[in-house]
């Protein structure tokens, strides 16, 4: 093994890997004691690979040399894919099925290491990551790409935990529409970043970016057309839409699936975006029933409160969710979806709605460390983990979304 102190550079290290963690890498141990996070590798192969960070107590770290392969192991479909590219893959060195394996071994193990579940409790769940409907091989999916413009005004991809530009061909996750767009083949001297947006109706826009001002409408309708859970949706650009085309149905489906809406029940639709699952919530409520949409983006939540106007159940306020629910006249509720952003919704949020003594909750997560640490806060207010679905909403990439059911005791 290369001595660490001959500079990162030229620090090599022989490793036996071992298990997925959160982030897309895997972990392994140096002779010395180190751990290693290692990017490209799978678990159980022997590695050669170079040292590309040193923090205190652990060292970043890419394969570059795979000496005993994992059966699971398949040459990238993207040339761009690897150490010191692209880094906007974190799995195409492995079959489908392998990477929905590894998020599966990822949510279990943030549940039990960040959540505080038992071995038992978290085998009970049987996690598995489903696949979506279309793009089997994990390509040619992505209805959003962004892309960052370097000094000479070139649009790429960035590297792994850096602002370095790869000026790429096209991105392979990406979908029909946004690969033709073109933004790869022309000088962007005057932005800092783009974003491709192709909406199921057909039309694409761009979207650039200066510094760190509201993206501004580079060419393509100001409004993406969408088709989810038996509607039209009609959206600002820059509001949140999920980018994997069948992900809006799968999430709306496992919520009304798992919290069972009975006629004259009252939900709450927590960051609630466009109104997406109030709109799948409504139907079943009929009678009495009424739902509440909580969004703190006033794009998104006028938005909702124009594309929801004629269900007459639907309540949509734009307002930041741990504010709206300090509201003492907010004093209980049957059901409550909630899809928080990537950091998660927080003690403060979670003690508000488990104190107004919901029947159930669904909550959506993209990141399973936020997710284990709500859940245990739940759980201090007596909301068990009943449920946990998880989907394959983002191929190729360590990025996996779970739909958590929450029951009173």
């Amino acid at each position: 093994m290369t001595s660490l102190e001959e500079g990162l550079d030229s620090a090599v290290l022989e490793l036996e890997v071992g298990p997925v963690a959160h982030g897309g890498h895997c972990v392994a141990r140096a002779a010395d004691g180190h751990v290693v996070f290692v990017r490209h590798a799978l678990p159980g192969e022997r590695v050669r690979a170079v040292v590309t960070d040193e923090r205190k107590g652990f060292l970043r770290a890419d394969a570059v040399d795979i000496l005993s392969p994992s059966p699971d192991r398949v040459a990238p479909p993207c040339p761009w894919a690897g150490p010191d590219r692209c880094g906007g893959c974190d799995f195409q060195h492995a079959t489908p099925e392998a990477q929905r394996r590894l998020k599966a071994d990822v949510v279990r193990e943030q549940l039990a290491r960040v959540g505080g579940f038992s071995p038992d409790e978290v085998s009970a769940l049987g996690i598995e990551v489903r696949a979506l409907p279309g793009a089997v091989d994990g390509l040619g999916w992505r209805t959003r790409v962004q892309y960052t413009v370097d000094a000479s005004g070139r649009a790429g991809l960035l590297k792994h935990r850096s602002h370095e530009v790869v000026p790429v061909d096209f991105c392979r996750i990406a979908g029909p529409a946004v690969r033709d767009a073109p933004v790869l083949n022309q000088s962007w001297d005057d932005l800092d970043g783009l974003e491709v947006i192709a909406g199921s109706g057909g039309d694409v826009t761009v979207l650039g970016t200066r510094g760190r001002g509201r993206p501004m409408l580079v060419s393509g309708p100001a409004k993406v057309h969408e088709r989810a859970v038996g509607r039209d949706w009609s959206i600002p650009a820059d509001a949140f839409w999920q980018v994997h085309p069948a992900a809006a149905d799968t999430l709306a489906t496992a919520v009304v699936e798992l919290l069972q809406p009975r006629p004259g029940e009252r939900a709450w639709d927590l960051y609630g975006g466009a109104g997406l699952f109030a709109a799948a919530l409504a139907p079943p409520l009929t009678g009495t029933g009424r739902i509440t949409v909580v969004e703190s983006d006033p794009k998104a939540a006028g938005a909702a409160q124009r594309l929801l106007r004629d269900l007459t159940t639907v309540t949509v306020l734009a307002s930041d969710v741990e504010r709206a629910l300090r509201n003492p006249r907010w004093r209980s509720v049957d059901l409550v979806v909630l899809d928080p952003p990537r950091a998660g919704a927080g003690p403060a949020v979670v003690e508000q709605i488990a104190t107004r003594s919901p029947r159930a909750v669904a909550y959506v997560a993209c990141d399973p460390a936020a997710l284990a640490r709500d859940l245990a806060s739940f759980r201090q207010f007596g909301l068990q983990l009943a449920v946990l679905q998880a989907f394959d909403l983002f191929p190729m990439t360590h990025h996996v979304e779970c739909v958590a059911l929450l029951v009173r005791g």
